[in-house]
């Protein structure tokens, strides 16, 4: 009970020094914490980055070694190398074995992707927040200004200005980290899309110009 006793103290508090804005800013910096540490630990376990494998099953490929680069590819960590690697056995005997891994490819990136437009969201909508908390607080701020009349005093339009630029501060803090870590993780997807363009051309047409389908099927067995 002293727990929340202390919660509600501590929100009742910032509700009477920022509003329910600054409350509202504070719900949205713990979704984005949220969906960050989600994400990362999604990318982890989902291999993003891993590529010395990968690439190891792909370079065996080239060198007709089909036995090398799959067990390369199932050694690997990363979460497309399980695809790359069930392709090649398709290759020469299903003629749509591309559309088919590149479909799978495009739906694990979706899988990777997906939470990037709450972040998005809250990049964008935190200091449009932070901003019209500020325009409230000062129209207070004036308005407690004009019914002082001519006793003004210059102490109370400082503290209602401070407040009122409160919810701007707060609203550009959630959203300057939420917006970094959301390109960074946009840079790794990038990257690691990149990559597996790469595999699939590699893993349909391998170095020297060898098609899928001139390649002899019983190397692929």
């Amino acid at each position: 009970m002293n727990i929340f006793a202390t919660l509600s103290e501590r929100l009742s508090a910032i509700l009477d020094i920022g509003g329910p804005v600054v409350l509202v800013l504070l719900a949205l910096s713990v979704v984005s914490v949220g969906m960050i540490i989600f994400k990362l630990v999604q990318f982890a376990a989902n291999g993003v980055g891993r590529r010395a494998k990968f690439t190891q099953g792909l370079d065996a490929w080239d060198n007709r070694d089909l036995a090398g680069a799959k067990a390369a590819l199932r050694a690997s960590k990363n979460g497309r190398a399980h695809i790359i690697s069930a392709a090649l056995d398709q290759i020469g005997s299903n003629a749509n074995a591309h559309d088919r891994v590149e479909a799978e490819l495009s739906a694990e990136f979706d899988r990777l992707e997906r939470g990037f437009r709450v972040l998005d969201s809250i990049a964008q909508i935190a200091p449009l927040l932070g901003l019209f908390g500020t325009v409230l607080g000062m129209i207070d701020a004036f308005r407690a200004l004009q019914a002082a009349g001519t006793a003004v005093d210059p102490s109370l339009l400082a503290g209602g200005i401070w407040v009122a630029l409160l919810t701007t501060a707060v609203g550009l803090a959630v959203a300057m980290p939420t917006q970094i870590m959301l390109t960074w993780l946009e840079s790794r997807v990038d990257r690691e899309r990149s990559l597996a363009v790469m595999a699939l051309e590699r893993a349909f047409c391998p170095l020297g110009g060898e098609t899928a389908q001139s390649r002899p099927i019983a190397h692929a067995v």
